[in-house]
């Protein structure tokens, strides 16, 4: 069997990755490249933050990496798995079961309680939840006395800690995140970076966070930095200060 070394190959330890991913938007005049060529590895047990100037293609990388939208070429994997191979149903099985999301907006059905809305993704899978998990999951996130709680009972934050344990709660190889604290206030928002650096760190899990905060990517383990759609820079254990002095450069 003869093997095309230039086929885009599985990353090890990598719990998504692409591989020259392009993303094109419109033709002619008003054609926009808004990914030129990514390739990135998310590696299992590691939070990244991914970084850059409004326009950069930050959430677009996202989304084709989440399998949320379809890259106009390159590969795209979470684990081993390729997207692109996937038909509607297998690529909606994979979302399902293998990635969660948390957004800037909480996406919380309102007439549902807060553990309602933490299982609610088993449920629409026909699965049963694991008790301990649940459990283990709401502790962390600190939960524990609001699960009967509606949304509207809820405060800001959290509503974002109820998005965090759904993310959660199927055990996924990766979450990722948009903006995920942009609707919160600081003290919020840190609780709930706070606890998704705890998934890390006491879960094991993957988290891809898209952010301007310099503060909030201070959490992470490493950032990148995207601008015109192209990786231009990485830096590993972050600070809000450094991460900042990055991105001043494009603003100059």
């Amino acid at each position: 069997m003869i093997v095309n070394s230039l086929a885009p190959q599985p990353m090890p330890g990598a719990a998504a990755s692409t591989v020259d991913l392009t993303k094109v938007y419109g033709s002619g005049e008003t054609r926009v490249t808004a990914l030129d060529g990514v390739s990135i590895a998310f590696r299992e047990g590691e939070f990244t933050a991914i970084m850059g100037p409004s326009g950069c293609g930050k959430s677009t990388l996202m989304h084709c990496a989440a399998g949320l939208d379809t890259p106009t070429s390159g590969s795209v994997r979470i684990g081993t798995t390729e997207l692109g191979g996937l038909d509607d149903r297998q690529l909606t099985q994979l979302r399902r079961d293998r990635i969660g999301f948390v957004f800037q907006a909480f996406n919380l059905l309102p007439t549902l309680t807060a553990l309602e809305n933490i299982t609610l993704p088993l449920s629409l899978a026909g699965r049963r939840p694991d008790p301990q998990w649940v459990e283990r999951v709401v502790s962390m996130v600190g939960l524990s006395e609001r699960l009967g709680h509606r949304p509207a009972e809820l405060s800001g934050g959290q509503q974002q800690r109820v998005a965090v344990a759904r993310a959660l709660v199927a055990r996924p190889a990766i979450v990722f995140g948009d903006e995920p604290t942009g609707n919160l206030d600081s003290r919020a928002g840190a609780e709930v970076l706070g606890f998704l650096r705890g998934c890390v760190e006491e879960l094991g899990q993957t988290v891809v966070m898209v952010t301007h905060d310099p503060v909030a990517a201070g959490y992470a383990d490493r950032v990148v930095f995207l601008a015109d759609g192209r990786l231009v820079d990485e830096m590993a254990h972050p600070s809000p200060d450094r991460v900042l002095d990055v991105m001043k450069s494009f603003a100059g």
